[in-house]
């Protein structure tokens, strides 16, 4: 296993992997189902999402519920493989009826970026604890976030005629400053950056950076608002929890070892 826990031990680079960014939420139209035909639904699904996730080698799967809901975008997922095919493989699985009908879809791929000057416990989080391999993923239990910290999603691109200027210029030097205060008088727990491979109009890049408070969290966004960084860049934010991370490390653990 890696240090975060989440990659199953085969041989994938992640300098190489392809990185599935999804914008994810239930449509109104889910809830006027019948329980029984939810359960039937939700566990056809999960039998095809994880014979995806062993045929192309899932690396990566974790969810995150928005504290607060946009519309129908609920929670946001990454969703990591060895190959370009695997992530293909697992968007047109995840959007295939019946459940597929009930569900509102936004995906992204992207790369890992670099995580800048923040080295060390930020950059390579301790390990968690994982489940049991007798667990099975198959077994669907009660879905719930997890408490114990608060993730910061920020959606980011610079404005027109920022990405000329020097990072001294663009303020970016002392906004990592202030930044790592922050990182060290709060405990950043982690960090990381996503890049898109096809840019959007009001984002570029994802940086998700888990914190142990909410005090922590809004130390952390007042650092990333600060001028003059700011005035140049578009930027959009967002709190979150895990969603039920223990759960979703069983299906990585469930993906064949080399």
């Amino acid at each position: 296993m890696t240090s975060s826990g989440q990659s199953a031990g085969h041989s994938a680079d992640p300098a190489d992997s392809v990185v599935v960014l999804f914008k994810g939420g239930r449509l109104p139209s889910w809830h006027r189902l019948s329980q029984s035909e939810q359960e039937a639904f939700s566990q056809e699904h999960v039998d095809l999402m994880l014979s995806v996730s062993r045929r192309y080698r899932l690396m990566h799967l974790e969810g995150f519920r928005l504290l607060g809901p946009q519309d129908h975008w609920q929670r946001f997922w990454l969703i990591e493989f060895p190959s370009l095919e695997g992530a293909e493989a697992w968007i047109q699985a995840e959007m295939a009826p019946p459940y597929g009908r009930y569900g509102h879809y936004e995906y992204h791929l992207a790369r890992r970026g670099p995580q800048g000057d923040f080295t060390g416990q930020a950059a390579h989080p301790p390990a968690r604890q994982l489940p049991a391999a007798a667990d099975d993923p198959h077994r669907i239990p009660s879905l719930r976030i997890d408490p114990t910290s608060l993730v910061v999603l920020s959606f980011r691109r610079w404005l027109p005629g920022a990405a000329e200027l020097s990072a001294e210029e663009r303020g970016e030097v002392e906004q990592v400053r202030r930044l790592q205060a922050v990182a060290q008088s709060h405990g950043l727990i982690r960090l990381e950056r996503f890049r898109l491979m096809a840019p959007q109009a009001d984002w570029h890049e994802v940086c998700l950076a888990e914190l142990p408070s909410f005090a922590a969290a809004e130390a952390w966004m007042e650092a990333e608002t600060a001028l003059p960084y700011s005035s140049l860049v578009l930027l959009n934010m967002h709190l979150a929890r895990k969603w039920a991370p223990a759960y979703f490390a069983q299906w990585v653990c469930a993906v064949p070892s080399d």
